[in-house]
C-alpha cells in the first residue's frame, strides 16, 4: 500500500460527503421552521425525520444558525453533517465546544426520535460530551453519527461520535432521554 492511499481515500470520502449533502439540500425545504401538529399526526418518529429529509417538513432553525444539516436517518440512527466556520470560533482560536455539543446533541436526540411511536415525545435528561481534538475551519466537514444503545418504555440512551472525512475522531457523547406520551391540545 502506498503512502498516498489514506489521503486518496480521505479525498474520495470528502467528495462523497459533499455529493450527499448536495442531494439532501436539493430535497429539503430551503427555509427553516417548525412542523405543524396536523403535519405530524399519525407519523412515528422515523417517518417525521424522513419527511424532513424529503422536504415535506422544514428543517429546524438551529441547523441554519450553526451550519449543519440532517444527512441520514434509520431506525435508531441519525447522522448530521456540519461545516466548521470561523464564526464558530472561541477566543482561543478553535471551534467552540458548544458547536461540537449542538451537533452531537442533535445526532443523539434524533437517533432516539427515530424510535418514537406516533403521539410520543422525548426530552433530554442527561448529556455528556468528550472533546478529544481541536476543530478549526480548515476541516472541511464533520459528521455526528448517533445511534441508540438502549430503548426502553420510558428511557432511551444513545451514543454519538463526531468524525472528520479522514476518520479522525473530534468528540464523542452520550445521552439519556425520557420518553413520554404527548398531550393533545
Amino acid at each position: 500500500m502506498s503512502r498516498a492511499d489514506p489521503a486518496t481515500h480521505a479525498d474520495a470520502q470528502l467528495q462523497r460527503w459533499c455529493d450527499e449533502e448536495a442531494r439532501v439540500r436539493q430535497r429539503m425545504q430551503p427555509d427553516p421552521g417548525l412542523a405543524r401538529l396536523d403535519q405530524l399526526a399519525g407519523l412515528d418518529g422515523l417517518a417525521q425525520m424522513q419527511a424532513m429529509l424529503d422536504g415535506e417538513l422544514p428543517p429546524p432553525p438551529i441547523a441554519l444558525t450553526l451550519d449543519f444539516l440532517l444527512i441520514e436517518v434509520a431506525k435508531g440512527k441519525a447522522v448530521f453533517q456540519g461545516k466548521p466556520q470561523f464564526r464558530h470560533y472561541n477566543p482561543l482560536g478553535t471551534v467552540h465546544g458548544g458547536w461540537f455539543a449542538t451537533l452531537l446533541d442533535s445526532a443523539l436526540g434524533c437517533a432516539v426520535h427515530t424510535t418514537l411511536e406516533p403521539g410520543s415525545g422525548y426530552t433530554t435528561l442527561e448529556f455528556k460530551v468528550n472533546l478529544v481534538r481541536a476543530l478549526t475551519d480548515k476541516v472541511p466537514l464533520v459528521r455526528a453519527i448517533g445511534e441508540v444503545t438502549h430503548r426502553g418504555r420510558q428511557v432511551a440512551t444513545s451514543e454519538a461520535r463526531l468524525l472528520g472525512h479522514d476518520g479522525k475522531l473530534y468528540a464523542h457523547a452520550s445521552t439519556t432521554c425520557l420518553i413520554f406520551e404527548q398531550r393533545q391540545g
